[in-house]
């Protein structure tokens, strides 16, 4: 049971693991499966399935997906975990969101590497972000993530500086940092930022705003 309710307008961040922290996504595609589904399932009408599998564009979609259940502000794949940070827009939109996109891609994974059965340890966990503080912080906690994969004790060798931070975390495709720092994507309509608060207002202040946060002491999920 949840200590807390989803409530409109409010932040959280939203996470979850493979059963038995197996991996749940093994290779580019299933990455970009779970992707596509944070944007078709951010919506009041069905997942419009066709259009994931035509591969079309982001764009040619906008106006099927009905009015938003969240806004998006930042995620991040890794190969046994993802993390998002929503603002609920309407009553129970977290909910339904997160039943769409789970349900979604375990039907996807398990139909690709036939097998059945969970594929999530639980359907997701969260956490209410209802201090500015930590707010800001899960910014910078979501997008770290990926250094995890190049060096696992990245933070306690402080094996970072800025160029090697945007050089790493912008060609990682599978987060919203790209987004941030402006890389040309169309995944860049996943996000809408302007329902979040304006703590780096652009690109150039982002990633010494990320840089603030890594000292931060504030568990890991």
């Amino acid at each position: 049971m949840r200590n807390h309710k989803f409530v409109v307008n409010e932040f959280y961040h939203l996470y979850s693991r493979g059963v038995e922290k197996r991996p749940i996504f093994l290779d580019s595609a299933d990455h970009d499966r779970f992707i596509k589904l944070l944007f078709h399932c951010n919506g009041t009408e069905s997942v419009n399935i066709r259009a994931i599998r035509k591969g079309l564009t982001f764009v040619d979609f906008l106006d099927e997906r009905g009015e938003n259940l969240v806004d998006i502000g930042a995620y991040c794949l890794m190969p046994n975990h993802f993390h998002l940070l929503l603002k609920q827009r309407q009553d129970l939109g977290v909910s339904k969101f997160m039943q769409k996109v789970l349900t979604a891609y375990t039907m996807y994974f398990n139909t690709r590497y036939e097998r059945s059965g969970r594929l999530f340890s639980s359907s997701f966990k969260s956490k209410h972000a209802n201090e500015d503080r930590y707010l800001k912080y899960l910014f910078a906690y979501i997008h770290l993530n990926p250094l995890k994969i190049l060096n696992s004790d990245w933070r306690k060798l402080r094996l970072y500086d800025q160029e090697r931070l945007v050089n790493s975390l912008s060609g990682y495709d599978y987060s919203s940092f790209p987004d941030y720092v402006e890389v040309k994507r169309s995944e860049n309509l996943i996000l809408n930022r302007e329902g979040f608060p304006e703590y780096f207002p652009t690109s150039l202040e982002f990633v010494p705003f990320i840089c603030e946060w890594i000292e931060a002491d504030i568990p890991e999920v």
